[in-house]
């Protein structure tokens, strides 16, 4: 599903609701959890999953082509934990 697909669905779950009002809804929620996860913040949706930043220290890397050693900076990287509901109903559990 992308996100149009998810807005279409929601707004045809809601038809109380314009789509345009939807649209910013979802928008707005994403772009909430961009800004805190840029702050460094933890983004937890109870049942859903946990979104956070994890920090990869500089290492060295190798080329796979030529084999020779490559400086590989710091960074930090987007991370998803899935809630334990999430992962039940993955896993055949509650529907």
């Amino acid at each position: 599903m992308i996100r149009s697909e998810l807005i279409a669905k929601i707004a045809e779950e809601n038809p109380h609701l314009f789509q345009r009002d939807v649209e910013k809804i979802v928008n707005t929620i994403f772009e909430e959890i961009i800004e805190a996860m840029a702050r460094g913040d933890r983004v937890e949706l109870r049942g859903f999953g946990a979104f956070s930043v994890k920090k990869r220290d500089a290492r060295t890397g190798r080329n796979p082509r030529t084999g020779t050693s490559v400086a590989v900076d710091e960074k930090h990287v987007p991370f998803f934990k899935t809630g334990k509901l999430l992962r039940d109903r993955l896993n055949g559990g509650e529907e």
